[in-house]
């Protein structure tokens, strides 16, 4: 029996792994959602298309399962690009089904007509466009595998006339999910082993790529008394129980993986693509295994590059080498490492109960979320908060806008999250600058009746922003944001809503809103001030951040400079 396009493209998608379609509905994929409603697999209404796309990125990331989301042709479509964005770049196995005009009114300038393809060529895996129905399910399929084989965005253009259109679909296309073993000669594992070999100061690098070799890169530590440093996308895998663990390097790190990457003579790079050359080190041998080819000394010349999965590179390495006496190294860097996490504990206190350092509450929620938590956190002063001060325990997770830098991310990508996982506690770490770009969804949360916790840093500023005008010696400009009673305006919009401004009313306020059963948020008022202090200070920041004080006092904002000095060094 024959069946409509929009029936096919239902059906190739559930039998793909999705279970859910995040969207808005409306005249081109009328067809779409009302094969959506009469299927197994569930539609999101959500309240704009960026909400959408990073929803349906979220489960995807988590899961490692195909997600899909769906738009009306030109404003739709346009309004998911962000969220499209954000998805592709961290890897989520998502199909976008984008919807055009008429195929009669094609290329007419008709209506809410935009090219499609020429929008998502940038950020997909996968775009084709189906111009035959008997293409649907082939299509579908090959949309589907692109994006679970290649971890990125597959987006399948359909006019909205051929969503009606039929096919016999007498052809059983389906998708393939095969699992190679990839790892480098055997030439080059000796090649690496000789390295090692000669190199007496040894630090791992591992990133997002050795999320599934968490037990051989910790063996291989073992093997070498070799520090482990990790990139903040591979936190959750790699933290946890990890005794050669020592944090991260970057704008975002700490001073123990700063230093451990700075002073070794050989690093060797897991599955990482970090992006910041200035934080590579300049004298040392550089080694750079990664699955992907093109990863290959992108980020900095590299001495011997491999191509490989991460733990069968390790596996097939762990033979040829032997254990390493000199621990020198490693002792050095983990004395700086309880350093950092002793920093970390004093920089969450404070003596002032009316101030409240944004550490605070993190550092709280810590000890109260559940041990299985998921946690989001919006692109800035969030996500390093959540980076610092939240613990990998190997069943927590954790996402963040890292690869992509989107604000606005945190409670979209969390709503997706606890759509998928309706058992477990979600909690959005929320800056007050991403929860009013898309605030219109938190109604989204009501509606159906979605669990998601909503932890709001409420500052009244563009804090991140602040901060690297400051760094860059400038008055910083343009970042103050007038902000709404949080806590009113959700109890306005039926969920359940509480204000923080003391540090002594903080516990039995976030007590109880982690106790609330439906969705939740806490505004909490935090210092405006608080730096974010990198794992390394160069003399041009302290310079330029001295300018920034000279400017201040001459454009006569003295008190502003004194409150700094106040909230984050007095204190």
């Amino acid at each position: 029996m024959s069946k409509t396009v929009s029936e096919i493209l239902v059906d190739a998608l559930l039998q793909a792994g999705a279970r859910r379609c995040y969207g808005i509905v409306g005249d081109t994929i009328n067809h779409l959602t009302d094969a959506v409603r009469r299927s197994a697999m569930e539609w999101v209404h959500v309240r704009h298309e960026e909400v959408g796309a990073l929803a349906a990125g979220g489960e995807a990331y988590m899961r490692r399962e195909l997600a899909v989301c769906a738009g009306t042709c030109g404003p739709g479509s346009l309004h998911f690009l962000n969220g499209i964005f954000e998805s592709h770049r961290n890897g989520a196995p998502l199909v976008l089904v984008a919807s055009n005009v008429d195929r009669a009114e094609e290329g007419l300038g008709f209506p809410q007509e935009v090219d499609q393809r020429k929008l998502y060529e940038q950020c997909s895996v996968f775009c084709e466009r189906i111009a035959h129905p008997d293409q649907a399910r082939r299509i579908a399929v090959m949309a589907a595998q692109a994006a679970l084989a290649r971890s990125g965005v597959a987006v399948i253009v359909v006019n909205g006339d051929m969503f009606r259109q039929k096919s016999e679909d007498d052809r059983p296309w389906r998708i393939h999910r095969p699992r190679p073993v990839v790892r480098p000669a055997d030439e080059e594992l000796d090649d690496l082993a000789a390295a090692i070999s000669g190199a007496s100061r040894i630090t791992l690098f591992a990133g997002i790529g050795a999320r599934d070799a968490r037990d051989d890169v910790v063996e291989l530590a073992s093997r070498l008394n070799a520090p482990v440093v990790h990139t903040s996308r591979s936190k959750e895998f790699l933290e946890p129980d990890n005794a050669f663990n020592v944090g991260m390097t970057g704008i975002l790190g700490n001073s123990a993986g700063y230093h451990a990457v700075a002073d070794c003579d050989l690093l060797i790079c897991l599955g990482t693509d970090f992006a910041y050359t200035q934080f590579y080190p300049e004298k040392a041998q550089i080694v750079q295994v990664d699955i992907d080819p093109l990863n290959i000394g992108r980020r900095s010349p590299v001495d011997l590059g491999l191509v490989g999965d991460v733990s069968a590179t390790l596996r097939a390495l762990l033979p040829r080498l032997t254990q390493r006496s000199d621990d020198s190294h490693l002792r050095r860097v983990r004395a700086r490492w309880e350093k950092d996490l002793q920093r970390y504990e004093d920089d969450s206190g404070g003596t002032d109960a009316e101030l409240i350092h944004p550490q605070q509450p993190v550092r709280l929620l810590d000890k109260l979320a559940a041990d299985d938590a998921i946690f989001t956190a919006d692109g800035g002063s969030p996500m390093v908060w959540l980076l610092r001060h939240l613990k990998a325990n190997g069943r927590r997770r954790f996402l963040t806008s890292l690869s992509h830098g989107t604000m606005a991310n945190a409670y979209p990508q969390a709503l997706g999250i606890a759509r998928a996982y309706p058992g477990r506690q979600v909690i959005a770490l929320c800056g007050d600058g991403g929860l009013t770009m898309l605030l219109g969804d938190i109604l989204t949360l009501v509606q159906e009746d979605i669990p998601v916790k909503l932890l709001v840093f409420n500052n009244g500023s563009l804090g991140f922003v602040e901060m690297e005008q400051r760094v860059e010696g400038l008055l910083d400009a343009f970042t103050h944001l007038q902000n709404p009673d949080f806590a009113e305006l959700a109890r306005v919009c039926g969920m359940h809503g509480a204000r923080v401004e003391t540090s002594d009313a903080l516990q039995s306020a976030m007590e109880s809103w982690l106790r609330h059963d439906g969705p939740a948020l806490l505004d909490v008022k935090v210092s405006r001030l608080e730096l974010v202090m990198p794992g390394k200070l160069e003399v041009s920041q302290v310079a330029s951040s001295a300018m920034f004080g000279v400017k201040a006092v001459l454009s006569g904002r003295a008190d502003e400079l004194l409150d700094l000095l106040r909230d984050n060094f007095l204190r």
